[in-house]
């Protein structure tokens, strides 16, 4: 019997050692590429405060810096103090007037409340005299003259008692409602007093966020009005990715799905994170100018939608800056 032998040279044995690496690969890739979702569409993105001054004032000291990564609380910049240190004693001096004339007012109130008694008194009075009179002239001791004296002497004491009655309410009217509770002026007076005393410590901006200065151009000198922006607070842990896929390839794609995250600047790193939402429509729609599809020679182009995804694990060794582009990679749903 004929045996025979077949000796593969290392030549051969190279190639079907590469074909096989191949088939491996290609299987591992098909079976990746089915198990998530990837684009390098993708851009890093944060949370941005712009900061303007509350009050109209002259910049007197600005201890920051262009990048400079402040906490939250530091000093920003101050204006200068003295126009509202002097607004805030004249709101005082005002809010003191109008205590003053609130004690006055009370006094008002005492004073006609006193004149009413007395007019009441002279009212009694007189309804007594005219009884006496009315009687007298019954038994014809006294003329029908004596009598029609006396009841006008009651009616104008009534009028008297009406009159004062109407006093005490003009002054009650000036005074607060609640017995204790502060009048109208003095409330306006108070609010005024605290709106000063909210300007005076609006002159010390401070960071309502920590993060990074940046778009920072404020030196002293410079007279800064309300709403105006100065710069803006990059705030720091606020990062994500908008990674704008294709409609094509939203399947499978959707909220609490893992993702990693490799910015280009730091190639050799890889960012973890979560999809946390995915918008309402493309990109294109909401452009300043979206494309009228109804309009000349139309061409099917598949549209991108933008996909918010959160970075899990910052790292301060390699710190993220908004509009780095990155690559996107999902673990899509099944």
């Amino acid at each position: 019997m004929t045996r025979l032998t077949f000796r593969l040279s290392p030549r051969s044995v190279l190639i079907a050692l590469g074909v096989v690496i191949a088939a491996v690969a290609a299987a591992w890739y098909w079976h990746e590429s089915s198990q998530r979702q990837s684009t390098d569409d993708a851009y890093v993105n944060a949370k941005i405060v712009q900061v303007s001054s509350l009050d109209m004032g002259q910049v007197v000291s600005v201890p920051i810096h262009e990048n400079q990564y402040v906490h939250k609380g530091d000093i920003l910049f101050a204006l200068d103090r003295r126009p509202f240190e002097a607004a805030l004693a004249e709101a005082e001096g005002r809010l003191r007037q109008a205590e003053q004339g609130t004690r006055q007012d009370q006094s008002d109130v005492l004073a006609a409340q006193a004149d009413t008694a007395q007019q009441k008194a002279a009212l009694d009075n007189a309804e007594a005299n005219l009884k006496r009179t009315t009687q007298l002239v019954r038994q014809n001791f006294m003329s029908k003259q004596t009598e029609d004296d006396a009841q006008a002497r009651a009616d104008a004491a009534r009028a008297g008692v009406a009159a004062a009655k109407a006093r005490v309410e003009k002054a009650r009217a000036a005074l607060a409602l609640t017995p204790g509770a502060a009048t109208p002026a003095v409330r306006i007076a108070q609010a005024q007093v605290e709106k000063a005393r909210l300007d005076l410590e609006h002159t010390v901006m401070r960071a309502p966020e920590e993060g990074w200065i940046t778009r920072f151009d404020l030196t002293p000198g410079t007279v800064v009005t309300p709403g105006n922006p100065l710069f803006a607070i990059v705030v720091g842990a606020s990062f994500w990715v908008d990674a704008n896929f294709k409609e094509t390839e939203l399947g499978g794609v959707v909220p609490g799905r893992p993702a990693t995250i490799v910015v280009d600047m730091y190639p050799d790193h890889t960012f973890h994170g979560k999809v946390e939402s995915l918008a309402g429509g493309t990109g294109a729609a909401f452009s300043l100018l979206p494309a009228q599809n109804a309009n000349g020679n139309w061409v099917k182009v598949a549209q991108r939608v933008p996909v918010k995804v959160s970075v899990a694990d910052p790292d301060p060794r390699f710190p993220l800056r908004v509009g780095a582009t990155a690559t996107v990679s999902v673990a899509i749903a099944h």
